[in-house]
């Protein structure tokens, strides 16, 4: 079978044109691979290929010979952008490119075609996919026909031949063999060799999967030897998870993981990021330490201070509604500490972000909340009421949150007891807090 080799990002990313997160992992799992194999063609993405060493040999070796290249460039992407015009050196034709359909086309790619598709962030829409998987595999049926060049580089330079492989020495094959015997001498558990051997996807597949099980010891010893075989060429996904794993495994003990979970993130540097989830995780991480009292190397008050500031720079930067409502939280929880002007300057911004969370939430019920099936498409509309619940509550509007609330338990379908529990619970927090 001929085969497509795809070249994107994986992971959750963040394009910072929309200051949005998109989950790239959905876009190949639901349209790119059913697509490309629905062409005929067998589908492999950089983190399926099994290695030890670099990846980038491999890499290289599948923009050469790939008979069929697909390009994601959605959140613009900085390796999916080199490895398109690695390719577009390397061959004329048989490249695909795509991307969600907020991404901006730069000057210089005026004439490359993009084929676009809608993605909702967390997921997409399923009547999306099954339009998007179609348009895909007929672009693959179309390209392997028409023998059309598609590269910049062979349209402006006729004269151009296309580079092939020499035979590779026997020394360079022995040198290669005995670098990865030598990468994997030095891993230093199972976990690690893992990371050198087994495919990024099965891996990351692996920990998310313990994740969602809610085993986030086995979640972050996965991310752990993967986070340390990738030495200084992180892939930030993987160090936002590890820190979301390591804090939630409570070891030793619940502040000596915050604490450990603060040092694994500190290499993104949050306190000039501006990547949402980032930010987020920074956010609750702080959160955490200053309800469990702080810790010997952070104040309650700092860690409060630095909680604050994420979410508030988190919100202002996408604008989303859960950034805001704990933004508006820690806010309120603050004033209560304090006094004086201090005090007051804080409850009046609580109020006002819980005014413009509310507006947010408004506008999401009335354009109508997408998910990739029903089951998602609730419960994110469910938590959208919720939100909206507490900014009412938070600024006074009891009645109408009391409505708010009973609506948004009748849904249909109807949300799991444990969320309306989750809101309740909430709820009691804001009124005990805004009493103080």
């Amino acid at each position: 079978m001929p085969k497509c080799f795809v070249v994107m990002g994986y992971g959750e990313k963040t394009d910072f044109q929309q200051n949005k997160s998109f989950d790239l992992d959905k876009s190949y799992r639901y349209i790119i691979k059913p697509a490309v194999e629905a062409a005929g063609y067998t589908c492999v993405r950089a983190d399926e290929i099994q290695h030890a060493g670099n990846i980038n040999v491999p890499m290289y070796e599948q923009l050469l010979d790939a008979d069929l290249v697909i390009a994601d460039l959605s959140t613009a992407n900085l390796n999916a952008f080199f490895e398109l015009g690695v390719r577009y050196g390397l061959k004329p034709r048989t490249t695909i490119v795509i991307a969600e359909q907020g991404f901006k086309i730069p000057f210089d790619m005026g004439q490359v075609v993009i084929r676009h598709y809608e993605h909702l962030g967390k997921g997409i829409d399923h009547g999306e996919v099954e339009r998007m998987k179609k348009a895909l595999t007929d672009a693959c049926l179309e390209v392997a026909k028409a023998e059309r060049t598609d590269s910049p580089v062979y349209t402006f330079l006729r004269n151009l031949t296309p580079p092939a492989l020499k035979k590779i020495a026997e020394a360079e094959v022995d040198n290669a063999e005995a670098q990865t015997r030598s990468a994997l001498a030095q891993a230093r558990n199972q976990h690690e060799t893992d990371a050198l051997t087994l495919p990024f996807a099965a891996l990351m597949q692996a920990a998310m999967k313990a994740r969602a099980e809610g085993d986030f010891k086995a979640a972050r010893a996965i991310l752990g030897g993967v986070r340390a075989v990738q030495g200084d060429q992180v892939d930030p996904f993987v160090v936002q998870q590890l820190a979301l794993a390591t804090y939630k495994a409570k070891e030793p003990d619940p502040v000596g993981a915050l604490a450990a979970a603060h040092a694994v993130l500190e290499p993104l540097k949050p306190e000039t990021s501006s990547d949402p989830e980032t930010l987020g995780i920074w956010g609750a991480i702080h959160k955490r330490l200053f309800e469990l009292g702080g810790s010997p190397q952070l104040t309650c008050g700092y860690a409060l201070d630095t909680a604050i500031w994420a979410y508030e720079r988190g919100f202002y930067l996408g604008n989303d509604y859960y950034n805001g409502i704990n933004f508006a939280f820690l806010l309120d929880t603050r004033a209560a500490q304090s006094g004086g002007e201090e005090a007051i300057a804080d409850r009046v911004l609580a109020r006002r972000v819980r005014q413009r969370v509310l507006a947010i939430c408004d506008r999401l019920l009335a354009t109508g909340i997408k998910g990739e099936n029903e089951r998602t498409q609730a419960e994110e509309e469910y938590w959208v009421r919720a939100t909206r619940v507490e900014a009412l509550s938070g600024l006074g509007r009891t009645d109408e949150a009391d409505t708010a609330f009973e609506r948004a338990k009748k849904m249909s379908p109807p949300p799991e007891s444990w969320m309306i529990d989750s809101t309740a619970e909430q709820l009691a927090k804001l009124k005990a807090l805004l009493k103080a």
